[in-house]
């Protein structure tokens, strides 16, 4: 399990010359690391005099960070799966006609699971700016670094993330889904930078 290695250990693996874990991996790791650094600062803002007001949401937004950092933690280690699957869909027999058709609907197969892997990962990715955005103005004010940090390690996972989405788009022959995948990563794209512009504007006036 990639997760329970050691961060040597990680970038030992990740800088090898095998191609898992990579830039999926990679791209959930960035997003635990923003919705931990989210959770962080929701910590560090319960209980605080001045922000009692806010108490509701920020322990509302701590239990959803914390959960999107330990989702995001495990998909770093299943998105390295999803490429294992490409890989072994790759490496079944192919001398008989049916063989043939057997191997290419499961490279199919492994192909949309290596789409589904880090689709999910952008979504969380989403999330973890939604409640950054949402409580930016109204955390320790002490934090706001943090916050910003985690904001942008959220938006690089997002990215990272839809990368490895358009990447295997054009091995898929279901033209009607890849249509529909690049729709939605142009929307999410989207709404990413614009939540990611908001939480760095609220930011910037306040250091």
């Amino acid at each position: 399990m990639l997760t329970k290695t050691t961060l040597n250990e990680f970038i030992d693996v990740l800088s090898s010359s095998s191609p898992a874990p990579g830039g999926g991996s990679v791209a959930a790791l960035s997003g635990a690391v923003g919705a931990g650094l989210v959770a962080m600062v929701c910590r560090l803002t319960i209980g605080k005099n001045g922000y009692e007001e806010h108490e509701n949401l920020i322990k509302s937004s701590l239990e959803k960070a914390d959960f999107l950092a330990k989702d995001l933690l495990d998909a770093v280690q299943k998105d390295t799966e999803a490429f294992d699957s490409v890989m072994a869909a790759f490496a079944m027999p192919k001398i008989t006609d049916e063989e043939k058709e057997i191997r290419k609907a499961a490279i199919q197969k492994a192909f949309k699971g290596a789409v589904s892997s880090p689709e999910k990962i952008a979504v969380k990715c989403l999330k973890i700016l939604e409640i950054a955005d949402e409580i930016v103005d109204k955390c320790n004010s002490n934090a706001l670094s943090d916050i910003a940090v985690g904001a942008l390690e959220a938006w690089a996972g997002l990215q990272g993330a839809l990368l490895n989405v358009r990447i295997n788009l054009p091995s898929i022959k279901d033209t009607e889904y890849v249509n529909q995948k690049q729709k939605w990563a142009a929307e999410i794209t989207k709404e990413g930078k614009r939540l990611s512009k908001e939480i760095k504007k609220a930011v910037s006036e306040k250091i």
